[in-house]
């Protein structure tokens, strides 16, 4: 079983930044690919950003590139998500997800993950 808890989310104006974070309870934590995905009121949950288990390789959706980074610290078990300049369209609940799947095109699909914090509110202001 894995525990994952978001914290960092909150308002923010627009071209502001954010830092989410997930805590993961579970010795295994490096062995697991991670996701931030985001869901907005009415929207389906779309992906965000993910990274390998090593954290060498990332995955970023196009609406995100160059604004948001994402990292892992597997020693504390933590993966972490930078956003900057942001705006009003990335408010939305944003969730972090684990999986043990085997092809970089599962990180982009909610159903390739096997574990889901319960999310954390991002609200951007204009």
């Amino acid at each position: 079983q894995v525990l994952l808890v978001e914290s960092g989310g909150g308002l923010v104006q627009a071209g502001g930044s954010l830092r989410l974070s997930c805590a993961a309870s579970v010795r295994t934590f490096s062995t697991k690919h991670m996701g931030w995905f985001r869901q907005a009121p009415g929207k389906e949950r779309e992906f965000v950003a993910g990274i390998s288990r090593s954290g060498i390789s990332t995955y970023y959706a196009d609406s995100v590139k160059g604004r948001f980074t994402i990292s892992r610290d597997n020693g504390m078990n933590t993966v972490y998500l930078q956003m900057n300049s942001l705006k009003p369209e990335d408010t939305a609940v944003y969730y972090c997800a684990a999986g043990s799947f085997y092809s970089a095109a599962d990180y982009y699909k909610p159903v390739a993950y096997d574990y889901w914090g319960q999310g954390t509110q991002v609200t951007v202001s204009s």
